[in-house]
């Protein structure tokens, strides 16, 4: 392998994998086979037997994908995170539940997060209302649909229980796409989910960061938050990747008909030719990246057949059905309703090989 692949693959972020190991639980609990799902998502047995093994977050979020769609189960992550015992967390955990206030356990959260997981920073807002923001740091947000509602979901459950009070959401934000909330996701966060949107954010009341934490204990998060920094200390900065981060500007930017160049290049602070020369020297070249973003997006959408055609072709930036259709035709060699068809069957598997993109040169097999 190049010293600069290897460097590449060192600098990816990596988490705990608890998230991983409790989809492989939920598979093993429901007899399915899994150790090939493991191998599709570039995971081995042995890392899930090791609780002490950190795993790639990428490879994480293809898992939780894999296994949601084996158990066929939409919204996985959120049944995870609902069920799961919280102080298997560790010690990010036993810092925010020994914090005197709901807004010192947030604090904390914002700071060790990335001990759980590099790919996710968490922001804590409480100069208005009580705002949670997550942002993804090294990895495409376009495929992280079950962890991040993981991971919306665990931060409710957090605060409801450090507080012992029901506390129900302003507002949720997510940005990726679902039709509707279900009665199950509105009944246990008390809100709708507002899908689509700029940002993946949960946001309470003003008078929610006040409230304090029932178990607090002083001395004790005075020594777990020491742990805390001395593991912070040993960890890597997540470092994100042009890659990763013109694909996140753009799917803010496709509904609207404003993913060009230029305007990615603007956002990302620097010149259109910048861009362009950074991009080829890592064999990469815009057009290449949109394509592929775009098709991934739209075989993402088909899977969740909660989503109409017409409004899969405006997230994409088309105004036309057609106009999709005969662009999903070039890319995939098939049609949106018969990819669709394709993916509902369990036994033709989500994607083929002609569905396949390189990645490297981001351009269709």
């Amino acid at each position: 392998m190049p010293a600069s692949e290897l460097t590449r693959l060192q600098a990816m972020p990596s988490a705990t994998g608890g998230i991983a190991r409790l989809v492989w639980a939920r598979l093993q609990e429901s007899g399915i086979q899994s150790a090939s799902l493991l191998s599709k998502a570039g995971l081995t047995v042995e890392q899930i037997n090791n609780p002490g093994a950190r795993i790639k977050v990428q490879n994480q979020i293809k898992f939780l994908e894999l296994g949601a769609a084996a158990l066929q189960d939409d919204t996985l992550g959120f049944h995870l995170a609902r069920d799961f015992d919280l102080r298997e967390i560790g010690l990010f955990y036993y810092v925010l539940a020994s914090s005197e206030t709901l807004a010192d356990a947030l604090q904390k959260a914002q700071r060790y997060s990335g001990i759980v997981n590099e790919g996710i920073l968490l922001k804590f807002d409480a100069r208005r209302e009580t705002a949670i923001t997550f942002s993804h740091v090294g990895v495409e947000r376009r495929l992280d649909r079950q962890q991040m509602e993981f991971w919306l979901t665990s931060i409710v459950r957090l605060s409801r229980q450090m507080t012992d009070r029901r506390l129900v959401p302003s507002r949720i934000k997510v940005v990726h796409e679902r039709a509707r909330t279900t009665p199950e996701l509105r009944s246990f966060f008390g809100c709708e989910i507002e899908y689509g949107s700029d940002a993946d954010e949960v946001v309470f009341p003003e008078a929610v960061k006040s409230m304090p934490v029932v178990g607090a204990d002083h001395h004790l998060n005075k020594l777990l938050v020491s742990y805390c920094e001395e593991a912070l200390a040993h960890r890597q900065s997540g470092r994100t990747t042009l890659r990763s981060s013109v694909e996140n500007a753009i799917v803010k930017l496709l509904p609207h008909g404003k993913a060009g160049a230029r305007e990615i290049a603007r956002r990302l602070g620097m010149s259109h030719r910048t861009l362009a020369r950074r991009l080829s020297s890592e064999g990469l070249t815009f057009s290449g990246i949109l394509d592929e973003l775009k098709v991934d997006l739209a075989q993402s959408y088909l899977r969740h057949g909660d989503l109409p055609i017409s409004q899969i072709a405006w997230l994409l930036g088309y105004r036309e059905i057609s106009a999709f259709t005969h662009a999903f035709k070039r890319w995939t060699g098939m049609t949106p309703r018969q990819s669709r068809s394709l993916a509902e069957d369990p036994a033709a598997g989500v994607r083929g090989a002609a569905f396949g993109m390189d990645r490297k040169q981001g351009n269709p097999r």
